[in-house]
C-alpha cells in the first residue's frame, strides 16, 4: 500500500483534496476506469486519489511508459463485488472487497469522496454502514442529473432509488438536500424546487404529497429555494425548475425510462439516416448538427449519481462507463470535494429540523395556552 504524499491546494475546509476511486466492479473492467483517472488528472492538478483494487492487476495499468503518476495512491484489495452480489453478503464477508475499501477512505477521513462504478444495491448498503446517517435523515436518496432546457442544461432529481418509501418528512429532507446539491455541484444560488405528482393543481395527489407540498412550501423561506409546487413528468426537462423531488420508486422508473426513450430514438435516428441513398447523403449535411446534438445529451458527461443524506460523499457512477463516463464522475466529486459538500448538506438539514422543532413547540404552546 502507497502512502499519501506531497500538498495539493485545500478544500473549501483548508483539507486537501483527496478522492477515493474504486478500481473494480464496472462492466467494462479496470483498464476503463484507470484510463477515466487518466484522462480527469490530465485536466486537475489540485488532486490526488486513492485507487482501490487488486495491486497485481491495478499497477500495470497506472504506469506509463515506465512512470507512474505521483497523485494516483495504491490501496491493495484483492476482491471485487460483482453486480449479482446480493447487499446482505457484501455486508457479511466483503471487507477485503475494493469497494469497501474506497468507502472507508471517506469513513476514515483519507479522502472527501467515494466514487465506485459497481452494484448499486451493495454500494448504498456498505455507504450506510461505514458512514452513517446525517442526524435528521432517515431515508439517504440517490440525486442524478436530467437533462433539461435550463441554461446550465441539466435539472437534478432524487430520489432516483435508494429507497422505494418516502413520507411527507423524507420528502422535506429530499428537498433540502436536492437544494444543497443543486447549489454546490451546479452553483445555482437560488434553486427552483417542484415536487413530482399526477398534476400541477393543488389538489391533486394522494394526502401524504399534499402535506409534503405544504411542508416544503414551509421550508422554502429558510432553505433559501424557491417552491414552485407541483410538477408533472413533462417538467422533468423543462426549464420550469432545477430540482425535481420525488420518492425513489417513482423516480428510478421515470430514469430508467428516460433512458430507454433516448436510446430508442438513437436507434430510429440511426435507422432513418441509413434507410436511402439519399437519407444517408442528408444524414451527412447534418453531420455537425448531429455531433452537436449527441454531445448535449451524452449521459456520460454527467455520469454520476451521487447518495446524499450520510456523513460523507459518494458518487455513484454508471456501471457500463467508459473513460469518459468515469472522467465525468471523477469532475462532479472534484466539484463537490471543493465546496465541503457533506458539511454543508449536513449543516442544512440540521437547521431545517432545529427549526421544525421550533415550530412544533410554538404550535403546542399556543395550543395549551387555548385550552387555559
Amino acid at each position: 500500500m502507497s502512502s499519501l504524499t506531497g500538498t495539493t491546494p485545500s478544500d473549501a475546509n483548508g483539507r486537501r483534496i483527496v478522492l477515493s476511486l474504486d478500481a473494480m466492479g464496472g462492466d467494462k473492467g479496470p483498464a476503463a476506469v484507470v484510463a477515466g483517472l487518466r484522462r480527469f488528472l490530465a485536466e486537475t492538478s489540485d488532486v490526488d486519489v486513492i485507487l482501490h483494487g487488486p495491486e497485481d492487476v491495478l499497477a500495470p495499468l497506472v504506469k506509463r511508459r515506465g512512470e507512474t503518476d505521483s497523485r494516483i495512491i495504491l490501496r491493495h484489495a484483492p476482491d471485487v463485488v460483482s453486480m449479482s452480489d446480493k447487499p446482505s453478503q457484501v455486508m457479511r464477508s466483503g471487507k477485503n472487497t475494493s469497494m469497501w475499501s474506497a468507502v472507508e477512505a471517506v469513513a476514515a477521513r483519507e479522502a472527501a469522496v467515494c466514487i465506485s462504478c459497481g452494484n448499486t444495491g451493495a454500494l448504498m448498503a456498505v455507504s450506510m454502514l461505514r458512514l452513517r446517517k446525517v442526524p435528521g435523515v432517515n431515508r439517504p436518496a440517490i440525486a442524478c442529473l436530467w437533462p433539461s432546457r435550463n441554461p446550465h442544461g441539466f435539472n437534478v432529481m432524487l430520489d432516483c432509488g435508494a429507497d422505494i418509501r418516502a413520507d411527507a418528512d423524507d420528502l422535506l429532507t429530499y428537498a433540502l438536500m436536492g437544494t444543497s446539491y443543486a447549489r454546490n455541484g451546479m452553483n445555482l444560488p437560488r434553486p427552483r424546487v417542484g415536487l413530482l405528482n399526477v398534476g400541477t393543481e393543488e389538489h391533486k395527489g394522494h394526502a401524504e404529497m399534499k402535506l409534503a407540498f405544504e411542508k416544503i412550501a414551509a421550508a422554502a423561506p429558510l432553505g433559501d429555494f424557491e417552491f414552485v409546487g407541483f410538477v408533472e413528468g413533462g417538467d422533468l426537462p423543462s426549464s420550469r425548475v432545477d430540482v425535481i423531488v420525488t420518492d425513489g420508486f417513482t423516480g428510478n422508473i421515470a430514469l430508467k425510462t428516460g433512458e430507454g426513450t433516448a436510446k430508442l430514438i438513437s436507434e430510429f435516428l440511426r435507422e432513418a439516416f441509413a434507410k436511402t441513398l439519399l437519407s444517408r447523403f442528408a444524414a451527412l449535411m447534418a453531420l455537425t448538427s448531429l455531433r452537436r446534438l449527441a454531445h448535449r445529451m451524452d449521459p456520460r458527461r454527467v455520469n454520476g449519481g451521487v447518495f446524499l443524506g450520510l456523513n460523507g460523499t459518494v458518487v455513484k457512477s454508471h456501471g457500463g462507463a467508459d473513460a469518459t463516463g468515469v472522467a465525468a464522475a471523477l469532475a462532479l466529486a472534484h466539484r463537490l470535494a471543493q465546496s465541503g459538500f457533506a458539511e454543508r448538506l449536513a449543516a442544512r438539514v440540521a437547521s431545517a429540523i432545529a427549526h421544525a422543532q421550533d415550530d412544533a413547540k410554538s404550535s403546542a404552546a399556543d395550543e395549551a395556552a387555548k385550552q387555559e
